[in-house]
This record gives C-alpha cells, sequence and structure tokens, in this order.
C-alpha cells in the first residue's frame, strides 16, 4: 500500500442496528468531499471480502440514507473470513479464507478499510489487521456491549422503541388488572432492559448480570397488590437467568460465529408468576422491532460523528484503532482492548442503584 490514501473500503457486519445508513453516509461524504478519495463497499459485511462482492460509493448512493434504518451495502452475522463454514450436517467443515480476503482488498487497490460493528465484526478486524490490513473500526450494537467506548449507536433508538412499548403496555396492564412481562434483546448484556425498564418505569427488571429469584419477583408482585396497585410490568432481558441457572437458548445458528441465539426467558417467568400467584399474565416479546426503523436524531448524530472520524484516522494512518465517544468528545482506542470482550453492566452500577431507590425490583 502507498504513503498516500487513494481509496478505503467499508462494511457493516453483524446484526442490523439504526443509524448503520447515516455512518456510511458520514464515511462516504467525509472521504470524497473532504479528501477526494474513492469508496468501495463490501456486501454483506466480510462476506463481501470472501465472495469478491462490492460496489464503489458515491455521492448519489448516500444521498437521502440519513434517516433510512437497515444498511444499504446489507450486513452478515455468520461470514467469517478466518472460519469460512462449508458443506451441510455431518459434511460441515470450517476453513481459513483470510488470506482470499486480504488478497481481494490488495487487488482493489485499497489503502484501509473501515469496519463497522459489534464486538464479533471488531474482533475480525483485529485478526485481518494483524494480517497487514489497514483496519479503522466503528462500534455498533443495540446491546451497548461493547467495550472502550461509553455508547454505541443503535442503542438509543432500541431503548427509545422498547420505552414506547412499555408506555403502551402499561394502559392494558393496567385495564385488565394484568402482570405484563416485555422482553427485550441484549445478548448477555442488561443495558437495553436498564435503561427501557426506568425510563417505562418497570415495576420488575431482570438482567443477566444479577440472578433473580422468583420468590423476589413473586414478592413485589404480592406487595404492588396489596397496596391497591393491580397490574406488574416485568421487563426483561433476553439473557436474564434465574438464580443457580441458565440463560434459555431459543436456538443455535451453526455458521454463525456466536452461534446461541437467546429468547423464552419472557415465557418462563411469566408462566411460574402465573402459576405461583393465580394472576393473568402475558408476555411481549420485542425482538427485532428494537433493530428496525428510523434512528433517532441522538443517534443520527453519533453515527455521523464516528464516520467522519473514522476517515480522519485514516487520513492520518492511525490504523488497528475504533473511533469511540469518550464523555462528549469523540476518540479512539486501539482495536486490540476491544477484540473478544462483552462490557457488561456492574451489579453496582448507578443506574442499578437508582432503580432500587425507586423502587425497581432485580429479583434479588
Amino acid at each position: 500500500m502507498s504513503d498516500t490514501i487513494d481509496a478505503i473500503g467499508v462494511l457493516t457486519g453483524g446484526g442490523d442496528a439504526p443509524g448503520l445508513n447515516a455512518v456510511l453516509r458520514a464515511v462516504v461524504k467525509t472521504a470524497i468531499g473532504h479528501f477526494q478519495w474513492d469508496v468501495i463497499g463490501f456486501q454483506d459485511g466480510y462476506a463481501g471480502l470472501v465472495q469478491k462482492q462490492s460496489r464503489k460509493l458515491g455521492l448519489d448512493d448516500v444521498s437521502g440514507i440519513l434517516t433510512q434504518g437497515g444498511t444499504i451495502l446489507g450486513t452478515s452475522n455468520i461470514a467469517n473470513p478466518f472460519e469460512w463454514h462449508l458443506g451441510e450436517g455431518d459434511k460441515r467443515t470450517s476453513i481459513d479464507r483470510s488470506h482470499e480476503a486480504v488478497s481481494y482488498i490488495q487487488s482493489l487497490g485499497l489503502d484501509a478499510i473501515i469496519c463497522i460493528g459489534g464486538d464479533g465484526t471488531l474482533s475480525i478486524a483485529h485478526g485481518l489487521s494483524k494480517l497487514g490490513v489497514n483496519v479503522v473500526g466503528i462500534p455498533k450494537t443495540i446491546d451497548n456491549d461493547i467495550f472502550e467506548t461509553d455508547l454505541t449507536f443503535g442503542f438509543d433508538t432500541a431503548v427509545s422503541i422498547a420505552t414506547e412499548a412499555i408506555d403502551r403496555i402499561h394502559t392494558t396492564a393496567q385495564s385488565h388488572h394484568r402482570v405484563m412481562v416485555v422482553e427485550v434483546m441484549g445478548r448477555n448484556a442488561g443495558w437495553l432492559a436498564l435503561h427501557a425498564g426506568i425510563a417505562g418505569g418497570g415495576d420488575i427488571v431482570l438482567i443477566p448480570e444479577i440472578p433473580y429469584k422468583i420468590d423476589a419477583i413473586c414478592e413485589k408482585v404480592t406487595a404492588r397488590n396489596r397496596r391497591g396497585r393491580h397490574f406488574s410490568i416485568v421487563v426483561v432481558a433476553e439473557g436474564a437467568r434465574p438464580e443457580g441457572g441458565e440463560p434459555v437458548i431459543k436456538r443455535r445458528v451453526a455458521d454463525s460465529a456466536d452461534p446461541v441465539r437467546l429468547g423464552g426467558i419472557g415465557n418462563l417467568v411469566a408462566a411460574e408468576i402465573e402459576s405461583r400467584l393465580a394472576l393473568e399474565t402475558r408476555v411481549t416479546v420485542l425482538g427485532h422491532l428494537l433493530r428496525g426503523g428510523t434512528p433517532t436524531a441522538y443517534d443520527r448524530v453519533l453515527a455521523s460523528r464516528l464516520g467522519s472520524k473514522a476517515v480522519h484516522l485514516v487520513s492520518r494512518r492511525e490504523f488497528g484503532r475504533m473511533a469511540r465517544l469518550q464523555g462528549n468528545a469523540i476518540t479512539s482506542v486501539e482495536i486490540e482492548k476491544v477484540a473478544d470482550r462483552q462490557r457488561l453492566v456492574p451489579p453496582d452500577h448507578p443506574l442499578v442503584r437508582l432503580g432500587r431507590e425507586t423502587g425497581i425490583c432485580f429479583g434479588e
């Protein structure tokens, strides 16, 4: 690769999140408008590197996409050049095709690639950097579980969607005197459930980091009934688990770098409450509703700031780094510090303390 920057690549990997198009727009506009570089977009995340699927991105390609959910490049949470899966069933195997990916990057004459994604995407980016690829990362996930950044874009939108859902569920719960269980995404981290539970006035919030006791949940519901509050809202993170138990696994996806798909804990909690207290209990699983739709203004701005920062990191040849939000500033950190790690909720986090002080039960 030359000493000057002439062309860069960009991809979006992992699960989709509101704000991906906003960050792509910022990358393309900054690279072309400010630096006069060419920009190549890889289709469907790292699959584009292996399958040699890419296209040149111009200003017209990113016009009008700021408010759109999803990603114009497509994404994949199973494509990994270091463990590329082949075959099915008993004949299934995986091979390392990372050197093919590197060769394709070189053949396109790219001086660097910007990888937008969560911990899995950034871990692969770190692997490519060790093979000599000039990489810059941008953190993305509705789960907010990436190390070394205060927030990820997509999280604010997901919290807003979850909070609105809880607001709506409040009225039907109160009208029918029901216990309403709302299950949200988050994988092994409880940030989404914690924020939405507090914002939506949840009575009980269950997160993976604080294993729950079903007796404590039932005691909270019973205490509310005694005070004349004949309904309760339970917000459950998909990775929540009972004390001494394991998270509920909905299914496994063999091709994925993270094959476990969580889901079903809401139904388990609801069944326990209903059988113990003989109270009508209903479950709402928000699922992929949290990933879709128009990003909030906050996520659009954050995504745009991160996208522009990533391009400037390339311009300064500060490779192997990830753009991040630190306080109110956009700074950067080594991707190595982010790879293969998850940022979980500390049990003594200020928001957990706030919840306890304002009467939220965490199942303890």
